[in-house]
């Protein structure tokens, strides 16, 4: 988990350009995936819900924007089950953007949407295991087979016969 040193906000008309300095500059993923977080661009809006008097003052809602196919990290196959696996995620422009506002505080936001991106880059990640064909057992065949008889014999029976 990535905690911040300190941050500094600067407020324009609604969005909250903010920087936080981390004391890592990589947010890891795997060992051998590390995302520079010079990647990753944090925009701060305002919540909705419930929220107080501050509810119309204080941007708290984190948004995680990163250019998955221009950062040059993950393999095409990759880039390609994280577009099938989270779609909502994804824009035209093939960039991931993410949010949170599960917290009033906009440091805990962030740090909320890092967790998300490495939970969803860790499904993305991991290839899937190559299913290897297997032939039905002798007692499968043989099940199906009599089931297959029985119904045949049910609608056999209900035909109507014609009277010689």
């Amino acid at each position: 988990m990535l905690r911040p040193n300190f941050g500094t906000f600067r407020q324009s008309s609604h969005a909250v350009t903010a920087t936080i300095h981390f004391m890592s500059q990589f947010l890891e993923i795997m060992p051998e995936l590390k995302i520079p977080l010079s990647q990753l661009e944090f925009t701060f809006v305002r919540s909705s819900g419930p929220g107080g008097q501050n509810v119309n003052k204080v941007s708290s809602k984190a948004v995680l924007r990163w250019h998955v196919t221009t950062s040059g990290l993950l393999d095409a196959d990759s880039i390609a089950r994280l577009a099938v696996s989270y779609p909502a995620h994804h824009t035209k422009d093939g960039e991931l953007v993410i949010s949170s506002q599960r917290t009033r505080d906009a440091v805990k936001n962030r740090t909320d949407c890092l967790e998300k991106l490495r939970a969803m880059l860790l499904v993305a990640v991991r290839k899937p295991k190559r299913r290897i064909p297997t032939r039905p057992t002798r007692g499968s065949i043989q099940r199906r087979l009599h089931a297959k008889a029985r119904l045949s014999q049910k609608k056999r029976e209900r035909r109507n016969i014609p009277d010689e």
